[in-house]
């Protein structure tokens, strides 16, 4: 095959891939709303697919609220337990480093039993 050829059949191989860029997505956790109260993020999850390599960005109001990422029964009971990770800089990029499911919640006062909390499945 001659080096014209070549490169247009790697440019076409590499375009059949899709967009997805190497680094991953990124995710901005409640789109424009961001990381707050009363904005149901499991709805926005919806239909989204994550993959190891994305990223979560959680846009919040710094000491309204903060990320805590949890385990499955912390985040089904809302324990405030920050032994996986407390994040406080209201602009928290949180890259997903690892197939399974990732659950977040919010730890100040009442939010998380108000809602302020994310699961998500990352696959592959």
């Amino acid at each position: 095959m001659n080096t014209p050829r070549m490169i247009i059949f790697y440019l076409f191989l590499l375009a059949s891939f899709g967009t997805r860029n190497v680094n991953g997505a990124t995710y901005t956790v409640g789109d424009s709303y961001g990381w707050t109260l009363f904005i149901n993020s499991s709805n926005w999850a919806q239909g989204k697919e994550f993959h190891v390599g994305d990223i979560l960005v959680f846009n919040y109001e710094k000491g309204f609220h903060n990320v805590m990422q949890v385990n499955t029964t912390a985040y089904e009971h809302c324990i405030k337990d920050p032994n996986m990770g407390l994040f406080t800089s209201g602009g928290d990029s949180l890259p997903l480093a690892e197939v399974g499911q990732m659950s977040y919640i919010c730890g100040v006062d009442d939010h998380c039993e108000n809602g302020q909390k994310l699961s998500i499945n990352v696959v592959p």
